[in-house]
């Protein structure tokens, strides 16, 4: 099944690690380059999955059973706090990785936030502007008090916010796009 020396595979269910073995003992048997993934959402992923890739890699096991190690490496990450509970934000998560995630979702580039005297705009993007407009505290509502602040020199804007106080006609008219948070955050 996996017998191209370079093939990357995906376990998103990897309990002990037995793929990541397997894949680390292919390589070694045939000099192969092959990368595993693994996902483990149980929160033994670091204390069994992987130490016992760390060990398969170092080699485990003493006196007439030492098992000598495969060579190679691998990264763990532990992922934060979910961005959404529910249909809600998780404030947890911080309003700038919000705004970040929500700027990658729209873009597929990296944040990297423009200065600007508007605090909710996020930047410019294939002539598009981006405004991110949330606040913990308080309901925000995408009016022509909000729209005072805007300068955007861009093809259309595009603008997230609690609610809306603009008809569809007037927002099509001033090329702006409203996304309403949290509803409209694509989710991965």
């Amino acid at each position: 099944m996996i017998s191209d020396p370079n093939a990357i595979i995906l376990d998103s269910f990897a309990g002990s690690g037995t793929t990541a073995h397997a894949v680390l003992n292919m390589n070694k048997a045939d000099g192969g380059n092959r990368k595993f993934i693994l996902v483990e959402m149980m929160d033994y992923a670091d204390s069994i999955t992987a130490e016992r890739v760390k060990r398969v890699i170092q080699g485990y096991g003493q006196g007439k059973n030492t098992v000598e190690g495969t060579g190679g490496d691998f990264s763990f990450y532990d992922l934060g706090e979910p961005l959404l509970i529910g249909e809600n934000l998780n404030e947890a998560v911080g309003t700038e990785k919000i705004r970040e995630y929500v700027w990658f979702m729209e873009t597929k580039t990296p944040y990297a936030p423009e200065e600007g005297s508007n605090p909710y705009f996020l930047g410019h993007h294939n002539d598009t502007s981006y405004y991110f407009y949330y606040e913990p505290e308080r309901i925000t509502v995408l009016d022509y008090a909000f729209l005072s602040g805007v300068r955007s020199k861009s093809g259309g804007t595009v603008i997230y916010a609690d609610r809306c106080s603009l008809g569809e006609d007037k927002l099509a008219q001033m090329g702006i796009v409203f996304k309403k948070i949290p509803r409209d955050i694509s989710r991965l």
